[in-house]
């Protein structure tokens, strides 16, 4: 992957505008709120009678029917919207320098794809903030493959997909277990404690990520095996899978912490992270 110069820095800085980046760090925030009510759901759901696992559009529900939920919801699909400008910036203008091999690709794909997910997301929190409807979010991934099933070669689409979904899971797996994403943390500006919690965090909950977001793309390619759109599951469809699994409950457990350390991460990266492509600033 090649090194940009100074010239080209200074003209991605040009094109995410400050108040773009500002945006960014509270979507970022927001899917931490997000993935950490998750965690708790399903470490609630492994170790409670009759407790059941699930995604982001579960998620959404329960903070709804918490004291100032409505308020909590505004500020996440508000916060998520920053999160999906600053996803397509990533995937379109790549100022974090992915490049153009097939790992850049990869996770460029993912940053699109992670785009459009949570775009449903946020639409999901703002419908229930306003009481104009139920969130979305669980049912996303069937929606989408009954979709492509219908497009031209849509068996394909649905099994490249997955295999696209699978190969940004085990990045996201093996960043985790390399540390590599201490590179997005303006590390000078963080304490001692913050460095440790962010190392921590970050590597416990990318795993964590990972793991599940593999399972979610191998149900994309069953679907494109099976041609059934019901194949398909989201984040709550993969941990009712690991609970049903043996010992499942244990892996349900760790899965569940792993992604409340992946809230605590985002929320993190949200304040540390080099959001300027190279250069001190705000």
């Amino acid at each position: 992957m090649s090194t940009p110069s100074k010239a080209q820095a200074k003209d991605k800085m040009r094109e995410a505008k400050p108040w773009v980046r500002r945006f960014g760090r509270f979507g970022s925030m927001s899917k931490g709120i997000v993935y950490g009510m998750i965690g708790v759901l399903a470490a609630l759901a492994a170790v409670g009678p009759g407790g059941e696992t699930t995604g982001t559009g579960g998620a959404l529900q329960s903070i709804a029917e918490m004291p100032f939920g409505e308020v909590v919801l505004w500020v996440i699909g508000i916060g998520l919207i920053g999160s999906i400008l600053w996803d397509f910036i990533k995937a379109l203008k790549d100022p974090e320098n992915e490049g153009k091999d097939t790992k850049g690709i990869i996770k460029r794909t993912g940053f699109f794809i992670s785009a459009i997910i949570y775009a449903n997301l946020a639409f999901g929190a703002i419908k229930l903030a306003s009481h104009t409807g139920k969130a979305g979010g669980d049912n996303t991934e069937k929606i989408l493959s009954g979709k492509l099933m219908e497009q031209p070669y849509g068996v394909w689409l649905i099994g490249l997909l997955g295999v696209i979904i699978i190969g940004y899971g085990l990045t996201e797996f093996f960043n985790g277990a390399k540390e590599k994403f201490m590179r997005k943390f303006n590390t000078t500006d963080m304490n001692a404690a913050e460095r440790k919690v962010a190392r921590i965090s970050g590597k416990v909950g990318l795993m964590a990520r990972g793991l599940v977001l593999s399972m979610v793309g191998f149900f994309f390619i069953q679907t494109a095996y099976s041609h059934n759109p019901e194949q398909s599951e989201g984040l709550g469809g993969a941990l009712s899978e690991l609970a049903n699994q043996p010992y499942g409950q244990f892996l349900l457990i760790i899965v569940s912490l792993g992604f409340i350390l992946f809230g605590i991460y985002q929320i993190i990266l949200g304040r540390y992270q080099y959001m300027n492509f190279g250069h001190k600033g705000k």
